[in-house]
């Protein structure tokens, strides 16, 4: 099982108020909860977790922002089955 984690608040008009995706494994990072990867949008600012790390991000779209994570996942899953085989 991969814990993944995805949320949003609308706000009262519909749109996207809030929202946060997150991988974590604390086999992978034991840094940051176990936060592997994980964009979201608190702290007033748009922003993306990478091993432990914290960087600023350009804001698009809540679609965009979901589909950089989703592709950054996938990336990174598919890197750690290709270990997996090897080991």
């Amino acid at each position: 099982m991969t814990p993944l984690s995805f949320s949003f608040v609308q706000d009262e008009n519909g749109s996207i108020a809030d929202y946060s995706f997150a991988y974590t494994n604390h086999q992978v990072c034991s840094k940051d909860n176990g936060r592997v990867l994980g964009y979201d949008n608190s702290h007033g600012e748009h922003h993306r977790h990478i091993m432990g790390k914290y960087e600023k991000v350009d804001f698009i779209s809540f679609d965009d922002t979901k589909e950089k994570f989703e592709k950054e996942w996938r990336g990174f899953h598919a890197t750690q089955q290709r270990n997996n085989k090897g080991s």
